[in-house]
């Protein structure tokens, strides 16, 4: 049997309904298939993803890859080439932010491991490759600082519309906290109209750029920030983090139902301090009960985003200010790049135009 070659218009039509994981719409339509060659050598293509999209490139590398050598058997290559899409956020909500997602990552009562789970979900966005900013809105309580290793205060710069905060940057991912402005250990005691004056000027006033993800660490229980983030801008969604202990869970159904009162989404949930190992015996210890979590998100029909187990190296890393070195760790980075994979495939998904991608799960 002879090979044919299938020609340009011929490849473009077989990827004519393969899906941008970002828009949901077809990347041939937009633009983002190039350098089509085709030859007795094989076929071989360049895909652009935005940088949204980052933690799915390699899967759409190889649903892109698999649809081609299933739409023409007889090639004997087929190579799938990445770049990047260039696509600027729009700006939202009265304060004009440039982000193309917004989450809010919170927790019915504190003490769950909210603030590293936040951190870490950001930093391992910005590591695969995503522009994401870090905002601490819990005021009274600020942890971001201590969990990056870093306590300087923002410079304000002057610009045509006025005074704004820049940031501070981490490997490219831009926060910002109350901590920067407060000294350690004094205390903010302000009332609601003070905290929606303060979450306003992060929002509006900090130079975030244009952004991918804005990773929101609210502060925990169902108060006042959550009315007021609902008021300022559209919330892509939220992100509830919660024990497997029964009295959390309760907390934490609260802050699930506080959110669709405001009609924000709820994009999953994550189980923290799930169970422990024993380093010594291997030995697995299920010290706040089990799979808690997981089975409430099952039973309210929210996504379950993973569970991370009690962890010496992501409590070290925190408390030694290093919370991105948990992803160079083999024992913590399988359960967190769990966390912004899941989360960033449902993004994908929630368009109902893709097939689903597998969970990507370390249980």
């Amino acid at each position: 049997m002879v090979a044919t070659q299938p020609t340009e218009a011929e490849v473009r039509a077989a990827l004519a309904e393969f899906k941008d994981p970002e828009t949901g719409r077809g990347v041939v339509e937009m633009g983002q298939v190039s350098d089509i060659r085709s030859d007795t050598s094989g076929l071989s293509l360049t895909l652009a993803l935005s940088s949204h999209s980052a933690p799915l490139w390699k899967d759409y590398q190889t649903r892109c890859t698999g649809l081609l050598r299933g739409r023409f058997p007889t090639l004997s290559a087929v190579t799938v080439n990445l770049a990047v899409h260039p696509r600027r956020p729009e700006k939202i909500g009265e304060i004009g932010l440039a982000a193309k997602s917004v989450i809010a990552v919170a927790s019915g009562k504190g003490g769950v491991g909210k603030s590293t789970i936040a951190a870490s979900l950001a930093y391992g966005l910005s590591k695969a490759g995503s522009t994401v900013g870090l905002m601490d809105a819990d005021v009274y309580g600020p942890s971001i600082p201590h969990l990056i290793g870093i306590n300087q205060r923002p410079q304000v710069v002057e610009m045509d519309s006025g005074k704004k905060i820049q940031p501070i940057e981490l490997d490219g991912m831009k926060v910002m906290s109350m901590g920067f402005l407060v000294p350690p250990g004094e205390a903010v005691v302000w009332r609601g109209p003070m905290l929606h004056g303060a979450i306003t000027q992060f929002l509006r006033d900090t130079l975030w750029g244009d952004l991918d993800y804005l990773i929101i660490d609210m502060p925990p229980g169902t108060g006042d920030i959550a009315l007021t983030l609902s008021q300022l801008l559209p919330l892509t969604g939220a992100v509830v983090v919660c024990t497997p202990q029964d009295v959390a869970l309760l907390d934490a159904v609260k802050a699930i139902a506080m959110f669709r009162k405001v009609n924000i989404p709820v994009l999953g949930m994550v189980e923290n301090m799930s169970y422990f190992i024993c380093p010594d015996c291997g030995k697995r210890y299920d010290i706040f009960g089990s799979g808690g979590a997981k089975k409430r998100a099952v039973e309210m029909d929210i996504p379950f985003l993973g569970e991370v187990p009690i962890n010496i190296p992501i409590r070290i890393h925190g408390d030694e200010g290093r919370i991105g070195a948990n992803y160079s760790d083999p024992i913590s980075a399988p359960f967190l790049t769990a966390l912004y994979y899941n989360l960033v495939k449902n993004l994908a998904e929630a368009n109902r135009q893709q097939p689903p991608l597998p969970t990507l799960s370390v249980i």
